[in-house]
This record gives structure tokens, C-alpha cells and sequence, in this order.
């Protein structure tokens, strides 16, 4: 590995695109479909894009249709920006998606918290440990869930050459401070908070611009709107769009357990680029959830028009 800045660690900068994985009617992997969200999604010229992670459904899919879209994505980006593969589930499982991952040209991994098993302090660094040592690529760590690292934890992870970076979805700054003074700062910190805008002033103190966007999958306008709000320090139109339509998104997302990739699926359908179904234990929004995303979706795009962001 690279001995000064890791390429992919350098990168990582601006909005960050997660992108969903489309299926058909019938629950298969849309490829096809995938490739046209992606052409979206580049549209937006985001600093990196990150495949089948959270939003695109990574632990719904087989080991065989996460590297045939990890594939698929590295293809048809072509190198216009970093591609990442998101990997997890138990240890080897993790191991095996990375090393696919590498292998169909993938830039580097999000490593997303073991599935289910809640282990020591001991045992998750054991666990990315293990990860990292199945590539050479860069493997970015996600805090949220069954992975709350302590800041002794991440110390000694971060120095591990090929783990780059912390994406944060958990939300308590207090930790967040301890761990960016146990390491020194060596690790870039990522705001990967669900409706990450709403967390997006939040984080700055911290270090952390650079965020992942689910809106951006669905509604670019707003979400590269608010974001050159956010790097011009314009806070009248952070704060319109955080009132008109990020707050009223994140209170639906709250309603309903797995709404956070739901959710985006239906913007898409909303707008007339359907990416098929969610899978199971994901449900589909309901009819009457639907038509509230719409309003808000409508409120975003309204907020949008009357105060236009150059």
C-alpha cells in the first residue's frame, strides 16, 4: 500500500453518491436499469460513488449479484470518479465480498458493520482487521449499529495501511471527538448519518465535509443545491432546504423502520425513474407514506425555484 495519502482517502471529498441497486418486478438484479441510475448519479459529479452498500441493498444480495453489479458499475463509470463496494456480514463473508470487489475493479471497500453478532472491543477490530488483510485496497470503516468502535479501538485500526477512513452513522459527537484525538486525525472522518444534510453543519467542527447523500439518488437538483449552499456558507438556502424538504424527510424516513432505502426507491418511482422493488425484510412505502414523499418531494423542488443556488 501507499506509504503517504492513500489514493481513494485523498479523494474523498464533496458529495458522496450511494446509489440504489434496481431489481425487477420480480426481484432479480436490473442491470440494465443500474446503468442508467448511474448516468444520473454521474451527472451530479460526485467525489466518489459507493455500490452496494447501505442504500443499495448490500445485505439482500448474493455473493454472485454483488460482484455482477460491483462489475457493472466500475465498467460503465469508466473512471470518471472512484467506484467503492460495500461489504459485510461475518468475517470471512466480509473477506470474500472484498476480494470480488478487487477483482472487478473496484477502488476500494466500505466496510459495513458485522451482521446481527455484537462482539468486544477485541473482537471487531479482529473483525476489519481480517477484512483489510483480504485486499489491497482501500477499506473505509462504518460506525453505526453492531459497530460503535471506541477511540482505543479505531487507534489501533488506524494503523492498519490500507484502512483509510470512518464513516460515522451514529451520531454522538462526544465519541467522535475522543476517537479524531486518539488517532491524531489520521483517519479522514465521513458524515454517513441517515438525512446526512440535516447532520452536515454538525460535523464540520469535526473535520468532516464531505457526507453520503441517499437524495442524492433521486432528487440531484436539491441535493447538489444544498450542498454548494453548504460549501459557500450560505445559510439562508441551507436553511430553507433543511425546512422545506430535509426535516420533513427525515421525519417520514422515522416513521418506518428500513425507510431509509425505501424511501429512495419511491422518489425514483415518483419522478419517473423507477429502480423496481425493495427487497425483503424491506417493505415498499405505503400508498399514503407515498403521497406524503411527494408533497415533500414538490416542497423541495418549489424551495428550489424560488431561491436558485449558482
Amino acid at each position: 500500500m501507499s506509504s503517504t495519502v492513500p489514493r481513494v482517502a485523498a479523494t474523498l471529498t464533496g458529495l458522496l453518491a450511494f446509489p440504489v441497486t434496481p431489481f425487477t418486478e420480480s426481484g432479480d438484479v436490473d442491470l440494465s436499469r443500474f446503468r442508467s441510475h448511474l448516468t444520473d448519479v454521474l451527472d451530479a459529479k460526485p467525489g466518489a460513488i459507493f455500490v452496494a452498500c447501505g442504500t443499495g441493498e448490500l445485505a439482500s444480495l448474493t455473493a454472485t449479484e454483488h460482484q455482477a453489479v460491483v462489475s457493472a458499475a466500475v465498467e460503465h463509470v469508466a473512471g470518471a470518479t472512484p467506484v467503492l463496494a460495500g461489504v459485510g456480514g461475518g468475517t470471512r463473508t466480509a473477506a470474500e465480498f472484498a476480494r470480488a470487489a478487487q477483482a472487478a475493479g473496484a477502488d476500494g471497500v466500505l466496510a459495513l458493520p458485522p451482521y446481527l453478532q455484537v462482539g468486544p472491543q477485541a473482537g471487531l477490530v479482529s473483525h476489519y482487521r481480517e477484512v483489510a488483510a483480504a485486499t489491497d485496497l482501500d477499506v473505509i470503516l462504518y460506525q453505526r449499529g453492531t459497530a460503535i468502535f471506541s477511540p482505543e479501538a479505531v487507534a489501533e485500526l488506524a494503523e492498519v495501511d490500507n484502512i483509510v477512513a470512518l464513516k460515522d452513522g451514529h451520531g454522538d459527537m462526544e465519541l467522535l471527538q475522543l476517537i479524531q484525538i486518539a488517532t491524531g486525525g489520521r483517519l479522514p472522518l465521513l458524515n454517513g448519518m441517515p438525512t446526512a444534510e440535516v447532520f452536515a453543519r454538525s460535523y464540520v467542527g469535526l473535520g468532516a465535509r464531505a457526507y453520503s447523500s441517499a437524495v442524492l439518488a433521486f432528487l440531484p437538483e436539491v441535493a447538489v443545491a444544498f450542498f454548494q449552499a453548504f460549501e459557500k456558507g450560505d445559510e439562508a438556502t441551507q436553511d430553507l432546504l433543511l425546512r422545506e424538504f430535509y426535516a420533513p424527510l427525515a421525519e417520514l424516513r422515522q416513521t418506518t423502520p428500513g425507510y431509509a432505502v425505501s424511501l429512495v426507491k419511491a422518489g425514483l418511482e415518483i419522478r419517473g425513474r423507477s429502480a423496481g422493488p425493495v427487497r425483503a425484510p424491506l417493505a415498499q412505502v405505503t400508498p399514503q407514506h407515498r403521497e406524503q414523499l411527494a408533497r415533500i418531494i414538490d416542497r423541495g423542488l418549489a424551495a428550489l425555484s424560488a431561491t436558485p443556488v449558482a
